[in-house]
């Protein structure tokens, strides 16, 4: 029996040695110190593999491309986009209306109508005549900024009367008690039954207020761009070009921003 107690209290030295113990602790030291390097690796690899994307970055990631969609009169979709006006809504006997034409190869907006230098008899309007209508887009859902961009280009198909190309930006240049957006504006003079692209840099619109180019030295904000709209009017426009009242019609492919320097 003694022998047997002798021999138990060798086993539970055995397994209570200090060598057993120590043992345990480096393989546990050795375990944590492999996880922290593993750890160390993968942050190092994850900063490393960053670094190489920054190092090779795409300069078309960081530059907007050399052309951008503004409208494109490509679906009855478009048409949701638009209001019209004339000279109807003071008085005047202008008529316009705009459509998607569709003729199984390609869609295309038509704008057109009749112009009228006759008013209405009593109206409330002081107007000596009539004469304009319009088609204007609707408000953007804040703004858009083409400040990248320096030349608006409208491909279209015309009857040989020149139109205005008008930009509509936020009021700054006019008072604050002055609601009206600000407007900018160009002439466009469009070929006869012929697909044109007409290319207008932002520098060539001039300020303006109620169809009258203001005097001063003024500079467009494009990057806070609200609308567009383009017009015409039976009197005036580009020398050469075909004026008066009677019908107009202009067909519009698109409109896009292009950056040309």
């Amino acid at each position: 029996m003694e022998a047997q107690a002798q021999k138990r209290g060798k086993v539970k030295a055995k397994y209570a040695s200090p060598c057993f113990v120590n043992s345990d602790r480096r393989r546990c030291s050795t375990a944590l110190a492999k996880a922290k390097m593993s750890r160390f690796r993968g942050l190092w690899q994850a900063s490393w593999n960053a670094t190489k994307k920054a190092l090779t970055w795409n300069v078309e990631d960081w530059i907007p491309p050399t052309e951008r969609y503004i409208f494109n009169f490509s679906s009855k979709e478009e048409l949701k986009k638009w209001h019209l006006y004339s000279d109807s809504e003071f008085g005047g006997l202008s008529s316009a209306s705009l459509e998607i034409k569709d003729d199984g190869n390609k869609s295309c907006g038509v704008f057109s109508g009749n112009l009228s230098l006759d008013v209405c008899e009593g109206t409330k309007w002081n107007i000596a005549r009539g004469g304009f209508c319009g088609m204007r887009s609707k408000k953007f859902d804040g703004f858009i900024d083409l400040d990248a961009y320096d030349t608006i280009a409208i491909k279209l198909k015309g009857d040989g009367r020149s139109y205005i190309s008008t930009i509509y930006t936020e009021n700054w240049v006019n008072s604050p008690a002055q609601l009206e957006d600000n407007s900018w504006q160009s002439f466009v003079c469009v070929p006869k039954d012929n697909w044109y692209i007409a290319k207008i840099p932002l520098a060539h619109y001039l300020p303006t207020w109620r169809g009258n180019v203001i005097d001063a030295k003024l500079e467009m904000n494009p990057s806070r761009i609200l609308g567009m709209s383009l017009s015409v009017n039976a009197v005036g426009g580009v020398p050469g070009a075909k004026t008066g009242p009677g019908d107009f019609r202009l067909e519009v492919d698109w409109i896009k921003a292009l950056r040309t320097e």
